[in-house]
């Protein structure tokens, strides 16, 4: 990134975001690609069955989340620094972690899918459905997380374009096998449901080969070679202590938030199937305001890391603010957007008019406040890079836990019904950024800042 440092702030971290930001859209695009064949081509209980599998997926994403978070802020801080074996040491150590944990949630989650799925709750005319889904997806976890992890990393230091191709690759295989497995093209086996699975599996898996090539051909700062594969043999368990440190309080962020979905699922499942698939079109609209709204907190994140490596602290504030207003500009037009266009949505995914009718109205009660979550987003992603994760977590979880989750719960059990959950969220969001902005402006802004590596 040495011939963007002449360049204004705003204009580095708009190179830096838009294909971070376009390989977040990319990802959900595929997720809502497949839940369009889904829904049109099996039929709303399909669609359904994948919607109530989301919370768990969620929640076995969580750990690998925060991990690769937490070694996203030392490779940030190690590649301001231009440590190039520090990088490698704390990617291979995280790679090697991650490699585990997914053999671990494959063999687990593999075999009590079923049990998984009926303490969910899902309903009777689509639990088989859901467990068949939901089994061949556990297993594919190794794979899936390494996946995670890597992008992660690259991202770490600057590199957002390999990231956005990689999900290209897996975008164009996941679009051919769906449909030819749901239809059995080419005398495949007809798989239903568990196509979209199949097809995910088969995505990643095409881009973990691709880029152990093509990061190799290249000579990328972080191609597998003698460094890193000696730090995956051999991983630095204070290293790894460090990395955890940073991430296990978002990984439980994440799982807190996951379990409250859970609940939330159970909640929306007692409203019927058609409530399900509604949940389940409305997770995928809100995803593509959410998703750029998280990829400007990451940016943001990065770009302080590697500002606090590179000891240019008085870089911070301004980082701060130009991702604050980038958040303004493009999350608030993507709201503009999804509510002039909401019922056409809304209608990829569903094509019962009633269904249609029920998630565009809970569209309406909570897409605005996207736009405040987007923010907070940022203030906690500032906080994290130096270091200060705890601060930064115990606000979200007191949101989740004491805001969300209580008011999700007595606000459906009222005449809000349905709405109430969503009213719930986005009262949520709202305080989130109270929060976050509060503890960065009076508690965080007034400590020292160190490098961590």
């Amino acid at each position: 990134m040495n011939d963007t440092l002449t360049r204004p702030l705003w204009q580095r971290f708009s190179f830096f975001l838009i294909p971070l930001m376009a390989s977040n859209i990319l990802q959900a695009l595929s997720g809502t690609v497949n839940s369009i064949y889904v829904g049109q081509m099996i039929g709303v209980e399909a669609l359904a069955a994948t919607a109530t599998f989301f919370p768990i997926m969620f929640f076995l994403m969580s750990f690998i989340i925060g991990l690769s978070a937490g070694s996203t802020i030392l490779i940030g801080q190690a590649w301001g620094a231009r440590n190039v074996d520090k990088v490698k040491e704390v990617a291979g150590t995280t790679l090697v972690a991650t490699l585990v944990l997914g053999l671990i949630v494959a063999i687990a989650g593999g075999i009590w899918t079923e049990q998984i799925m009926n303490v969910l709750g899902a309903p009777d005319n689509i639990r088989e459905l859901s467990v068949g889904y939901a089994r061949i997806v556990l297993i594919g976890m190794p794979g899936f997380f390494l996946f995670l992890v890597v992008t992660s990393v690259l991202r770490g230091v600057g590199d957002t374009v390999t990231p956005l191709f990689s999900l290209i690759m897996s975008m164009v295989v996941s679009l051919l096998v769906t449909p030819a497995l749901i239809q059995g093209w080419l005398g495949l086996p007809q798989l239903g449901v568990r196509a979209a699975a199949v097809a995910m599996i088969a995505g990643f898996m095409t881009v973990l080969i691709f880029l152990f090539i093509y990061m190799r051909a290249r000579k990328m700062p972080l191609a597998p070679d003698r460094v890193l594969l000696g730090a995956m043999l051999r991983p630095d368990l204070k290293l790894l202590g460090l990395i955890l440190k940073l991430g296990v309080p978002a990984g439980l962020q994440m799982v807190i938030s996951s379990i409250a979905g859970i609940v939330v699922v159970g909640l929306v499942n007692r409203f019927g199937s058609d409530a399900t698939a509604a949940y389940g079109a409305l997770g995928q609209v809100m995803s593509y305001v959410q998703f750029p709204a998280m990829s400007i907190g990451i940016a943001a994140s990065i770009f302080a890391a590697q500002a606090i490596g590179a000891r240019n602290e008085e870089q911070l504030q301004a980082i701060t603010r130009t991702a604050l207003v980038l958040n303004l500009v493009i999350t608030g037009g993507l709201i503009v957007l999804a509510y002039l266009f909401s019922q056409h949505v809304v209608a990829l995914f569903i094509t019962d008019p009633a269904v249609i009718d029920l998630a565009e109205t809970l569209l309406h009660v909570v897409l605005w406040s996207i736009l405040f979550f987007g923010w907070s987003v940022v203030f906690s992603g500032i906080m994290r890079a130096s270091g200060t994760v705890y601060a930064p977590m115990l606000l979200s979880l007191a949101c989740i836990l004491l805001i969300e989750l209580p008011g999700a719960v007595w606000l459906s059990q009222t005449g809000l019904g349905l709405s109430g959950i969503w009213v719930a969220y986005a009262a949520s969001f709202v305080m989130m950024l109270v929060l976050q902005a509060s503890w960065y402006q009076f508690v965080w802004k007034r400590k020292k800042i160190v490098a961590l590596v």
